[in-house]
C-alpha cells in the first residue's frame, strides 16, 4: 500500500463497540501514510459516561455527520460496521457531497423507514432501555481476543435499533460504493445484502474468511480493501 496518495477515512464501529474496534485497521493506514478519524459515537466506549435511553440513531447519524462538518473532512472514504452502516446510510442524507466513497462491513443496509429491528425481526434483549450487549462468541471473534471484546463493549439505548430512520437514497450519489462480507455465522440480512449487491454494477463486494469483527480478526485484509474503494 505505499506510494498510494494519501486519503482520509472515517471509520465507524457497530453497536456496543467504539472507536477502539478500529485500531489495527487505522494504524495500518496511518503507517501508509492515509489520514483516519475513528470516532466513538455517543453513550458507548470511552463515551458511555454520556448513556442515557434516549440516546437514538438520530443521535449517532450527527456524531457523524458533525465528525465530517466540524473537522471540514472532504473527499472522505466513510466505512462503517454492522449497526454502523444504519448510521452512515443516514448520515448520507447530509454529507454526501463530503463523501468519494462508502463502504459497508458486514453491516446493516436499510430502507426508507426501516429500523434495525425491522430487519432483523424483534428487539434483543434490554434493560431499562439499554440494549445488552452480544458477546464476542457470539459475534465468532477469534478466541485469542474474546477476552478483551467483551471487556470493551458497553451497553447501548435500544432506541437506537427501534427509529425508523427516512431515507431519500443519498447513498447512491456517492460514486464508490462497497459492501464486505465476513462468512463466519454471517446474518441472513447481511448475507442477502452481499448476493443483492455482487449483482449491481454500481457496487463492489468482497468476501473475508472470519467472523463478524472483521477489523479486529482480520485487520491488514481489511485495509487492504479500503484502500482499495478509494
Amino acid at each position: 500500500m505505499t506510494g498510494m496518495k494519501s486519503s482520509t477515512f472515517v471509520l465507524i464501529h457497530g453497536a456496543w463497540h467504539g472507536g477502539w474496534c478500529w485500531q489495527r485497521v487505522a494504524n495500518i493506514l496511518q503507517n501508509s501514510g492515509h489520514t483516519v478519524h475513528a470516532p466513538t459515537l455517543t453513550g458507548v466506549g470511552e463515551r458511555s459516561h454520556l448513556s442515557n435511553e434516549h440516546i437514538n440513531l438520530t443521535t449517532h447519524v450527527l456524531d457523524v455527520v458533525n465528525e465530517v462538518k466540524w473537522k471540514r473532512l472532504d473527499n472522505v472514504i466513510l466505512c462503517a460496521h454492522s449497526y454502523g452502516g444504519m448510521v452512515i446510510t443516514g448520515a448520507a442524507e447530509h454529507i454526501h457531497n463530503n463523501i468519494s466513497s462508502i463502504v459497508y462491513v458486514d453491516a446493516f443496509l436499510p430502507r426508507n423507514g426501516q429500523s434495525l429491528d425491522d430487519i432483523v425481526g424483534a428487539p434483543g434483549p434490554a434493560t431499562n432501555g439499554m440494549a445488552i450487549p452480544i458477546t464476542a462468541e457470539q459475534f465468532n471473534v477469534n478466541a485469542a481476543d474474546r477476552d478483551w471484546v467483551n471487556a470493551q463493549m458497553t451497553p447501548q439505548s435500544a432506541a437506537c435499533f427501534s427509529e425508523r430512520p427516512v431515507l431519500t437514497g443519498a447513498i447512491n450519489k456517492i460514486a464508490k460504493k462497497t459492501y464486505v462480507l465476513a462468512k463466519f455465522g454471517t446474518l441472513p440480512h447481511f448475507q442477502a445484502n452481499y448476493d443483492r449487491l455482487s449483482n449491481d454494477r454500481a457496487w463492489r463486494t468482497h468476501t473475508v474468511d472470519c467472523g463478524h469483527d472483521v477489523m479486529i480478526d482480520k485487520p491488514a485484509e481489511l485495509a487492504r480493501i479500503l484502500t482499495n474503494a478509494i
